[in-house]
Order: C-alpha cells, then sequence, then structure tokens
C-alpha cells in the first residue's frame, strides 16, 4: 500500500470535517468534571510529559498517559525506567532533544536522522526491554516530545502506508510548500481546541479520527 499522497492529506486537512473531528476528539466545550468521550484526548494534559521539570526523564504520569491511547508498559520496564539505570539511559538521550523543535523546524530532520540521533536512541532504549514493542517505545517519546514525535499505532501505519517508522514522511509532509502546519493551526482554532495541541497531535487526530471507523487489521486499503 502506498504512503498517502500530499494532495489526498490536504482534501482530509481543508475539509470541514477535520474542525469537526478535532473538536469531537477534544471536546473543548467540556466540563471539567465530565469523563472525555475520548481518553486520548488527555494524553497531552495529564500532567504534561514535556513541562520543564519532567521533560527529560519517565514519569508515573507517563506511564499512565500512554494507557490513554490504549498501551501500557509492563510493570517491570516501568519500574525500571522510573527507578533503574534504563530510565536513566533514556533520560541521556532526551536530555539531547529539545523541547521547543516541531516537526516543522529545519533541525528536526538531524534529530531523526543524523549519525547518534537522539531520538533513534531513546526508540531503542525503550523498544528494548521485554514486553515493549516499537508502538509503545514510540508513544512514550510522542508523550516527551509532543512537538516533534507523532503519536504512532497501528492505525496511523496503516494511514501512511509505512511498514515501520513514519518520520521521514511526517518531515516531508511538513516541509513542504502546502503550509500543512499552517492549516492545521486553522482547523485547530475553528474547532476550539488549544495552542498546547501541537499542529504535529492535531494531524494525527484528524487521520486517525477520519480511518478509525472503517480501519481494517488485513487488507486495509488506508486513507483512500
Amino acid at each position: 500500500m502506498p504512503p498517502a499522497t500530499l494532495s489526498r492529506l490536504l482534501e482530509v486537512v481543508e475539509s470541514p470535517r477535520a474542525v469537526e473531528d478535532l473538536a469531537a476528539y477534544f471536546e473543548p466545550d467540556r466540563a471539567a468534571d465530565a469523563p472525555p468521550r475520548f481518553a486520548g484526548s488527555r494524553f497531552e494534559f495529564l500532567g504534561g510529559g514535556d513541562r520543564p521539570e519532567t521533560a527529560n526523564r519517565i514519569t508515573p504520569d507517563d506511564l499512565v498517559a500512554v494507557t490513554l491511547l490504549s498501551m501500557s508498559v509492563p510493570g517491570d520496564v516501568a519500574l525500571q525506567l522510573l527507578e533503574g539505570d534504563p530510565g536513566g539511559d533514556v533520560a541521556g538521550c532526551l536530555g539531547r532533544i529539545p523541547v521547543d523543535v516541531g516537526i516543522e523546524d529545519p533541525a528536526a530532520h538531524d534529530l531523526f536522522f543524523a549519525a547518534g540521533s537522539p531520538v533513534r536512541l531513546a526508540r531503542d532504549l525503550l523498544e528494548e526491554p521485554h514486553g515493549m514493542d516499537w508502538f509503545i517505545a514510540h508513544t512514550l517519546l510522542a508523550r516527551k516530545r509532543p512537538r516533534l514525535i507523532p503519536a504512532y499505532d497501528r492505525v496511523a501505519r496503516c494511514l501512511t502506508g509505512l511498514p515501520d517508522e513514519s518520520w521521514g514522511w511526517h518531515l516531508d509532509v511538513f516541509a513542504g510548500e502546502a503550509g500543512v502546519a499552517d492549516r492545521l493551526a486553522a482547523a485547530r482554532r475553528a474547532a476550539g481546541v488549544p495552542d498546547r495541541i501541537s499542529t504535529l497531535r492535531a494531524l494525527d487526530v484528524v487521520l486517525w479520527m477520519r480511518h478509525r471507523p472503517v480501519h481494517l487489521e488485513n487488507g486495509c486499503p488506508g486513507l483512500i
């Protein structure tokens, strides 16, 4: 299955449904004491993975946040990330990944693809323990750097048409001349979603909401 084309992507981002789906997912008018329709809408807001005091280490809030996207870190791995050497190793990588660099920033490419890439090293460290996989590791990193790293699950993999990581695809989308980031920011504003939600996360949600109802585990045509 080929990756989603930019023209098809723009059709989805610019459609009225994109604004409707962002509003339906994040529910900006929801009362504070009302449960959210989509637990994943709280992924960024539960403590905040990239706040200054916790940006460079895995915290209990991060471990809970990934469950909001239907993933979980095994208990023994969680303890190692919180209290053991693996957590310190991951923290060392996170310290090399700026919090203020977004996917649309020219500096993003080297963070993913340069020799000794801290993003790749952190991903590999998180994926290595028994019971972890690519999707859990990637989701933890998206929690720590939500402007830079997409929240990538099996529905997203189907959408992009890529078997593994989507970093190159996302970099191309945001680096192009189509102004995808500006279009997503406009949709986010129209939906009443706060700026704390990055344009990268807005894209992930728009695509996920569009494709989730028709997604198939096998033989899925993707974003057609």
